[in-house]
């Protein structure tokens, strides 16, 4: 790409361009392709979503480059219905559905509302192709100390809708480590656990690994600053390892600060085989396999 196709990309807002192909197959294990195509309504499902086209076209460039399959994460219920659609039509795709801590903190909806919202989440993890509950969690940065509890209790239902349905539970854990531990303690996690962009330390890194939890690294494991994480990656079973973009979110180097896509994995692949020394291909494989047995079989006929 030029350096004049580059500035107008953006500021469009484009992700950059791919990276060299992985040399085999690996994943996206949370990404939100609603948003990288487009902001999503906030509250009306009727609204514009992205085109099929457009949605095909983003997993076709991800395919492309040795990441046949993804993760589509809902935040909210019209997200969510949305994850379960995409997934249901596109073999590349399993869903996962929730209400993120912070629009549970939000106070956006009285009790009855949220009890709602919840059994919508509870009938759409009974689909198929829906493999997890998540992203749901605590987050202590977003949602000041009002909206603590309500967080809580909407973590506690989270967890019991994946254990009832037998899928995977994906966390938002954003400045809460010991809290997210303790309600997962007094609830009992589910068989599969997974913290999405694992963002702890070594200390927290061994806490989860002990407890068989699994770590998703984003492309924050390949910022300047993030020694910590590097060093907590160092640390975890290739069996207890997924990677993620959290799309259009947390872009790794060399394009920070540019919009995320799953097509951009390869980069933070490439990072997590320097920092754990584990082979390209053999971390790839790892990858997938740890993935299959968290989330299930994909079923998309490729790698």
């Amino acid at each position: 790409m030029s350096r004049s196709a580059s500035a107008r990309a953006n500021r469009r807002g484009e992700p950059p361009p791919s990276p060299e192909p992985l040399p085999a197959p690996a994943l996206d294990s949370h990404t939100h392709l609603d948003i990288v195509l487009g902001e999503r309504p906030a509250d009306d499902e009727h609204g514009e979503w992205a085109t099929d086209e457009a949605v095909d076209a983003e997993i076709a460039a991800a395919a492309a480059v040795g990441v046949p399959r993804l993760v589509q994460v809902g935040v909210d219920v019209p997200s969510s219905r949305w994850s379960a659609a995409l997934a249901a039509r596109h073999p590349s795709v399993l869903a996962a559905v929730a209400l993120h801590p912070n629009e549970a903190g939000a106070g956006k909806a009285d009790g009855q509302a949220l009890d709602a919202a919840l059994a919508e989440i509870d009938r759409l993890a009974a689909l198929p192709r829906v493999r997890a509950v998540g992203e749901t969690g605590l987050d202590r940065f977003r949602t000041g100390p009002e909206g603590w509890a309500a967080q809580e209790a909407s973590f506690r239902a989270h967890i019991r809708i994946a254990k009832a349905r037998g899928v995977a539970l994906v966390i938002h854990d954003r400045d809460a480590h010991e809290e997210i531990l303790r309600v997962l303690e007094d609830e009992g996690a589910p068989e599969h656990t997974v913290f999405h962009c694992f963002s702890g330390d070594v200390a927290f890194a061994k806490a989860c690994v002990e407890r068989g939890f699994v770590l998703s690294f984003a492309g924050t494991l390949t910022f300047g600053n993030a020694g910590y994480l590097r060093e907590a990656a160092a640390l975890t079973p290739v069996d207890q390892l997924l990677v993620e973009t959290d799309a259009p979110f947390l872009t790794p180097m060399p394009h920070r600060g540019r919009p995320n896509a799953s097509r951009l994995v390869p980069h933070t692949v490439r990072a997590l085989s320097e920092v754990t020394g584990v082979e390209l291909t053999e971390l790839c494989a790892g990858l997938t396999a740890t993935a299959e047995r968290v989330f299930g079989p994909w079923d998309t006929g490729s790698g």
